[in-house]
């Protein structure tokens, strides 16, 4: 089931910009020089087919503007490099930080798109060298490529699991200590339909216990959050996409998921504000 607007089918995301950034954010533009909170996350942020995400949803439990700084496809990257988010003008009163899969950021294995994280560019020396079987030019996105290297050479592909959950951890490290303000990590577990596995293992790809531990003393709060099963099962019910959109739109958390996201988030940002 699925509800759909007339014509192209699609949601109106009116996407802006802030300051001198390039990147293009969820809008309706706000206006940052008054008390604000930051919502910072990839596409379950952004909240894709979705016509109330968790930001705006949590918005309304505040009684203070939540700003859905989202960004499509992101990795930590995206945040990492730009200084419009991580020292604005106009700091907000509290930032949410998603935490974003670790396959979607460049590495000593591989480079992605310094906006648009989860784009394959290029191959280093050394994956060249430590998977020299491999046409890495029949790959345009991250998470294809590491699919491929994990059925066809599993004993080789946990050298850049181990490379990326590594360098996942210092450039969260690094984000975090750069932006100031009382900081929550939100930790949103796999909000999918059960029966639709991945080989790569549940959201945020790659990302474990551990190495959320090590980051966790430079925030004021971890907010987990495992969607329920009738929400995982939920599919695209309540989502607006146009028809050629249903096949992406089913990889996408549906408004059950963001409902219960607000649900979480609220009395903690509450009370830390």
């Amino acid at each position: 089931m699925a509800f759909e607007y007339p014509g192209a089918g699609a949601l109106e995301y009116f996407p802006c910009r802030y300051g001198k950034s390039k990147l293009l954010f969820r809008g309706p533009r706000r206006d940052l020089s008054v008390p604000h909170c930051a919502a910072l996350g990839g596409n379950e942020t952004y909240g894709r087919f979705v016509a109330e995400p968790w930001p705006i949803l949590l918005e309304g439990r505040l009684g203070l503007p939540v700003v859905n700084f989202g960004y499509q496809n992101a990795g930590v990257d995206v945040f990492l490099n730009e200084l419009q988010l991580t020292q604005p003008k106009h700091p907000p009163q509290l930032s949410i930080i998603q935490l974003l899969g670790a396959c979607n950021m460049s590495n000593r294995f591989y480079a992605v798109h310094p906006r648009r994280n989860d784009r394959f560019l290029r191959a280093s020396n050394l994956m060249r060298s430590v998977f020299s079987e491999i046409d890495f030019t029949e790959f345009n996105f991250t998470r294809h490529l590491l699919q491929a290297l994990m059925s066809r050479a599993p004993e080789r592909f946990e050298a850049v699991v181990a490379e990326l959950q590594s360098a996942w951890v210092a450039r969260m490290r690094a984000l975090l200590e750069r932006m100031d303000g009382p900081k929550v990590l939100l930790w949103l577990g796999d909000y999918r339909d059960p029966l639709q596995g991945d080989p790569l293992g549940a959201e945020p790809v790659l990302v474990t216990s551990a190495m959320v531990e090590k980051i966790a003393p430079l925030a004021d709060q971890v907010v987990r959050v495992e969607p329920s099963m009738l929400a995982r099962s939920a599919g695209t019910v309540g989502m607006h996409f146009a028809p050629m959109e249903e096949p992406v739109a089913g990889t996408m958390p549906g408004p059950m998921v963001h409902h219960e996201v607000a649900e979480a988030l609220a009395p903690v940002v509450s009370k830390l504000l």
